[in-house]
């Protein structure tokens, strides 16, 4: 038997010796693009999709870069900037929903929708609870194929637009909590942190994900008291490590959470909803116990918020009082800083859509990313993606198959 092992051994390593089939790099021919940036006319969306460095790589890449004019401007980005990058400046936004690749911040309106060609690509963000079943027909039926940006995933199996857009905001909830904290009529007239011979302040934090970590991280910086309140166990102890152990944390729990807001000077509500379930985990009665002047930033407003006394504002009239307690409840917080956040998203959409063109095409970007894949909505008349497929009784096709029949 020992035999018949040694010379089976001895035959296949031997066929390694023999003349074997020739293996090539795999290699695709480059497919450059005219790509539109269209002004973004969603209510106070003052961010642009891509920036004048991202737009110079673009050109250089042998793209064709058409953004509208004035699409940069609330950002601190004007038309001089993208000139010099190599964009061309159109007049209209019809020019820019004409291209191959229409790129944007929130997806298009039913007017812009009709502005485009039948089967050019589109890549935007979602928000398909917002949108009527309708608006996915036309898609269909123009034969579009969109990706959702905060969809995809990179090679770590993380959303990084998400990811970035989450950092920012969880900073800036800090710096919004501080900032009318420290008002003599919306807050207390105090500043926040930890100062020589005083108490610190104490920052309440719902939710652990990257948005309450970041606050977290910020409001540590300040030299405040943080406690975190989460529903998973993991993700506390994610943050606790990630944070070195200076963050008191727990499992949300109404008579622990009641009795930390008593003491509470800011409250971040960072808790999104999982599968539709309700995140009012603070009570209108535990609103009425809290101090006076406090201070409560509801960043999960546009998911229904985390406090019963929450209530969408704007950026224009940002803040109200209930029960002595200010309420900071802007769904679209990270466009109070545009210009970062810009960066944010472009530092994603610049070099994606770079791979679109090195790649040959988005068929043969989809056949070799799974990340990309998994930003698909609508494909060349198909719906691919399975929760709106559900949400509105639409047909579902399994997009891996389709893209093997190309």
């Amino acid at each position: 038997m020992g035999e018949k092992k040694d010379i089976l051994r001895n035959i296949l390593g031997s066929s390694q010796l023999l003349p074997q089939e020739e293996r090539l790099a795999v290699s695709f021919e480059k497919k450059t693009m005219t790509i539109g940036i269209p002004k973004e006319l969603f209510y106070q969306e003052r961010r642009v999709v891509i920036v004048p460095s991202a737009a110079a790589m673009l050109v250089e890449n042998g793209n064709r870069v058409l953004i509208e004019r004035g699409a940069g401007e609330a950002a601190n980005f004007p038309d001089m900037l993208y000139s010099e990058a190599g964009a061309e400046i159109v007049d209209t936004a019809e020019e820019a929903f004409k291209c191959d690749v229409v790129v944007k911040i929130v997806p298009p309106t039913p007017d812009e929708l009709a502005m485009m060609r039948d089967r050019v690509i589109l890549v935007s963000a979602l928000y398909f609870r917002g949108q009527r079943r309708e608006y996915f027909r036309r898609l269909m039926k123009k034969k579009i194929t969109a990706l959702s940006y905060e969809h995809i995933r990179d090679r770590s199996n993380t959303h990084p637009v998400l990811h970035s857009i989450s950092e920012i905001v969880g900073n800036a909830a800090v710096l919004i909590g501080a900032e009318y904290l420290s008002d003599s009529g919306w807050g207390r007239g105090k500043m926040l942190g930890g100062f020589t011979g005083i108490n610190p302040s104490e920052v309440i934090i719902i939710g652990a994900g990257t948005v309450g970590e970041n606050a977290a991280r910020a409001a540590l910086g300040f030299g405040a008291l943080v406690k975190i309140f989460d529903d998973s166990h993991s993700k506390l102890a994610r943050v606790q490590n990630n944070l070195g152990g200076r963050v008191y944390t727990s499992i949300i729990q109404p008579d622990v959470l009641s009795k930390s807001l008593l003491t509470a000077d800011v409250v971040i509500g960072a808790l999104y909803p999982v599968r539709g379930r309700n995140n009012l985990v603070i009570t209108e009665e535990m609103v009425k116990k809290m101090k006076k002047g406090s201070v409560i930033v509801d960043v999960s407003i546009d998911k229904g918020g985390c406090s019963e006394t929450s209530r969408e504002t704007s950026h224009d009239k940002p803040v109200y009082k209930l029960h002595g307690v200010t309420h900071y409840c802007v769904p679209n917080i990270s466009s109070r800083t545009p210009h970062t956040s810009s960066y944010a998203i472009s530092n994603f959409m610049g070099p994606f859509l770079s791979d679109l063109t090195d790649a040959g095409g988005l068929i043969r970007l989809l056949a070799i990313n799974k990340g990309v894949r998994n930003g698909v909505y609508t494909f060349k008349g198909h719906m691919v993606m399975e929760s709106i497929s559900e949400y509105f009784n639409l047909p579902y096709y399994n997009l891996e198959l389709l893209l093997a029949s190309y």
